[in-house]
């Protein structure tokens, strides 16, 4: 074998070959497999461990790839040197990424329900980040969490943020908090004052918005909207009818329909907002690219509150969301944080930290939008001639379906043809009649080959609508 490595098949959840490689990066991280150690031959490895040889070589295959080993032909695979993590500009490269994380999650559905990133390489740059932190963690491995060591993940944002237009921005007006979910129920924790108050939103919009202000016990009100989001006369009357506090919206990307508020109606208002004394909270989760108008925190800085996260352009998994109040109140915004959880785990912070002031970090977020772009560009080239709306920088689109289809109807027969979509039912107020539309998000973890062949499905399904009539 050329190592004093004796390998014991490390046991967890999942298929045989997920634990051959937990068990050569805990070799390699006790030490008994060192840089250029030769590995056994898959034959081998196999017979000692009690494995087929596909089971080896398919882990030494993902190792391969992600440069834990290296392939020589003629000679063996070896332990390789540490790699800073990939970074391609080559939309092919991306492709094969993205196939190798398939074949790591194979799975018989195909989810478009959320938005799924390629790993592009930010998988191996917060492994070793958290390898970094875990070693010597900043904040230390005894402490609650506090202000002072969530500092440096708060400049952090600051930096991630350069560039965002919401007005004056510092790093104590930053809250670190589980997501932009989680962002979004502080700020109507921090606002709701009154036994019954009333949160607006729009017509259609992100299920979030409404499960917050249920779990608050607000009254929920959907304002009416056109393409370029909340009317401003709708919005004047419901705040009139209610003792409407929040609006929350999402006007740079909004879900589910990919819409977008130019400057002249977010304007509009926030005059009547500001009128009416009503709290602007607004979800920038979906942006992946530059905004193109100014945040309400910057338009109505005394009401304007601000949510996002790394979510869609880094890694979802961390749960890693910041929120930002309005000038002069981010006291309350983070004693409200505080109040419920302390704090994030000051791993995570330090973690949060690193990651976001890493150097490749900027570099990475760019190539999850390139990938995802491909990904959208190719649903448009299969999906276009029916009525779709999309843009290159959002990770969904929004289906309105031709004559004959109902949106749960549809949802099924595609589920039936092993592919996950979400229904505009989930999008509107429960006594409210929702459209004939489904929102399709980007699995770009899959290969684009199988993401191509969901799409011609789903093409299949729009041009054969059902000939029988559902009452």
């Amino acid at each position: 074998m050329g190592t004093i490595w004796q390998p014991q098949l490390v046991q967890g959840q999942g298929p045989k070959y997920k634990a051959v490689v937990r068990t050569i990066r805990q070799g390699i991280d006790s030490g008994a497999l060192k840089v250029g150690d030769k590995l056994p031959p898959v034959r081998d490895l196999a017979w000692t461990l009690s494995i087929t040889p596909g089971t080896v070589a398919r882990a030494y295959t993902i190792l391969t790839d992600d440069g834990t080993l290296k392939a020589e032909v003629g000679r063996g695979t070896f332990v390789a040197p540490p790699q800073p993590a990939r970074v391609t500009d080559d939309p092919i490269e991306i492709d094969v990424i993205a196939h190798n994380q398939e074949q790591d999650n194979l799975s018989v559905t195909l989810n478009l329900f959320s938005p799924h990133l390629p790993n592009v390489g930010q998988a191996a740059l917060i492994r070793k980040l958290m390898e970094r932190v875990a070693q010597d963690p900043p904040s230390g491995m005894m402490h609650y969490p506090n202000r002072d060591n969530a500092r440096p993940a708060r400049s952090a944002v600051v930096r991630w943020l350069e560039g965002t237009p919401l007005g004056p921005l510092g790093e104590k007006d930053v809250t670190l908090c589980h997501g932009g979910q989680n962002g979004i129920l502080l700020c109507l924790q921090t606002i709701l004052t009154g036994r019954k108050p009333a949160v607006l939103i729009e017509e259609i919009a992100y299920p979030g918005f409404r499960r917050a202000a249920e779990m608050l016990r607000a009254d929920v009100v959907p304002i009416a909207m056109d393409a370029d989001g909340i009317l401003p006369d709708a919005f004047e009357a419901a705040v009139k009818a209610h003792d409407a506090q929040v609006l929350c919206t999402s006007p740079e990307v909004h879900n589910p329909t990919g819409g977008f508020t130019p400057v002249a109606r977010r304007e509009e208002i926030a005059k009547i907002a500001r009128r009416y004394d009503v709290q602007i909270v607004e979800d920038d989760c979906y942006r992946m690219g530059v905004n193109r108008a100014p945040a309400y925190r910057m338009l109505a800085p005394e009401r304007g509150w601000y949510v996002s996260s790394i979510a869609k352009t880094l890694t979802p998994a961390l749960r890693v969301g910041f929120a930002i109040a309005p000038e002069g109140r981010w006291s309350e915004l983070r004693r409200t944080a505080e109040h419920s959880f302390f704090g994030l785990a000051t791993p995570v912070t330090d973690l949060t930290a690193a990651l976001l002031s890493h150097p490749q970090t900027d570099a990475l977020s760019h190539q999850t939008r390139k990938a995802f772009n491909t990904y959208v560009q190719s649903a448009v080239n299969i999906l276009g001639g029916h009525d779709l709306s999309w843009r290159e920088d959002v990770p969904f689109l929004w289906l309105r379906l031709p004559l004959g289809w109902r949106a749960g109807a549809f949802c099924q027969a595609a589920e039936a043809q092993g592919i996950q979509i979400r229904s505009s039912d989930g999008f509107v107020c429960r006594d409210a009649r929702a459209p004939h539309a489904v929102r399709l998000a980007i699995n770009a973890g899959v290969s684009l080959s199988r993401f191509e062949g969901a799409m011609m499905c789903l093409r299949n399904l729009l041009d054969n609508p059902p000939d029988e009539i559902n009452v």
